[in-house]
């Protein structure tokens, strides 16, 4: 497995890491633990270093989960999970309230050490911007905890320039974790000088747009109501065949390259920069395979070019997330 450098951090990872907040949540009802934990083991044994959850996956039982999974490689790979959810104050079932004040970022990092048996959090992204809460005061409280040793690395979320940029003074950042792919490009615009101006490495997630990427879900497909896909904009019957055309697009370069849509996808992202970990998930491991498998495509020019120009004249349909949660990015 090829590995990069998540900006001039000096932290090396495997070029693809692991999402797995899909194996406890999101997708509907958690899968099986010995499953999951065989996952996570043949992905190390793959050569993925890299691990992504929070405290808000489940809630916790990602934590756990990976925790146990990762305990005969302790010290060999990098674990990151996040900090900035609580329960809601009327009902405990919902996480949605934001909560980054620095008391509660210190609660969060003493029980996700003990979820995750490790002695030190190798990344600890804010998971989402809180505005009632100074972001330098955020940023303050995670170099103390990297002063105890806690702590190894500083990461935000869906944040803007002007956080980044305020957050990288207190405590330098180590990573920008996003949703990036060929149908949310966003970062690209505004996120990307200032990642490469200040030396933070990027981490896209939902790298395969949660799934349509890879050419399985079409207008047809039909999401159970616990699936969070069911609640996106861009899911609805009539986005998903106005964006068909993407994965049209994906598939002829594929056919061509002897491989498959998500493979494309995937080499895509990993040719924009050199500083940037996209985090997949899967719960299946022909996926976790077929995925590893995009390391060893090398586009062309020609076909960089060609993706460039066919994607840019296609108008992505829907928006990413329902108004409520959008609001939460780019602050």
């Amino acid at each position: 497995m090829e590995k990069r450098k998540l900006g001039s951090s000096g932290l090396e990872v495997s070029a693809l890491g692991l999402g797995c907040w899909g194996m406890s949540s999101g997708y509907g009802k958690p899968k099986d633990k010995k499953e999951m934990i065989t996952l996570i083991r043949k992905a190390v044994e793959m050569g993925i270093t890299f691990f992504d959850t929070a405290e808000e996956y489940g809630p916790f039982i990602n934590e756990q989960l990976l925790g146990e999974a990762l305990v005969p490689f302790k010290g060999k790979v990098v674990i990151a999970t996040k900090f900035g959810f609580a329960p809601s104050k009327n009902n405990a079932s919902k996480w949605s309230e934001l909560d980054s004040r620095p008391e509660h970022i210190r609660e969060v990092a003493e029980a996700s050490l003990k979820r995750l048996k490790v002695d030190a959090i190798d990344i600890f992204y804010q998971h989402r911007v809180d505005l009632k809460v100074p972001i330098e005061d955020v940023a303050g409280t995670v170099k103390d905890l990297i002063k105890e040793g806690k702590v190894k690395h500083f990461g935000l979320c869906e944040a803007g320039v002007n956080t980044i940029r305020k957050a990288h003074t207190i405590q330098p950042i180590t990573a920008l974790q996003s949703e990036y792919s060929l149908w949310t490009r966003n970062p690209e615009k505004e996120i990307f000088p200032i990642l490469e101006e200040l030396g933070i490495g990027f981490v896209p997630f939902s790298p395969l747009g949660r799934g349509f990427l890879t050419g399985k879900i079409n207008e047809n497909t039909k999401f159970e109501s616990t699936d969070f896909r069911s609640a996106l904009p861009r899911f609805t019957q009539e986005a998903l065949k106005a964006n068909q055309s993407l994965v049209d697009l994906l598939t002829r370069i594929a056919k061509r390259k002897n491989a498959t849509p998500a493979q494309i996808a995937l080499a895509w992202l990993l040719a924009k920069k050199p500083w940037i970990v996209p985090i997949p998930g899967t719960t299946k491991i022909n996926r976790l395979t077929e995925n590893n498998g995009a390391i060893s495509i090398i586009l062309t020019e020609n076909e960089l070019q060609e993706i460039e120009v066919s994607s840019t004249q296609i108008k992505v349909v829907g928006q990413r997330y329902p108004e409520n949660i959008l609001k939460m990015t780019g602050r």
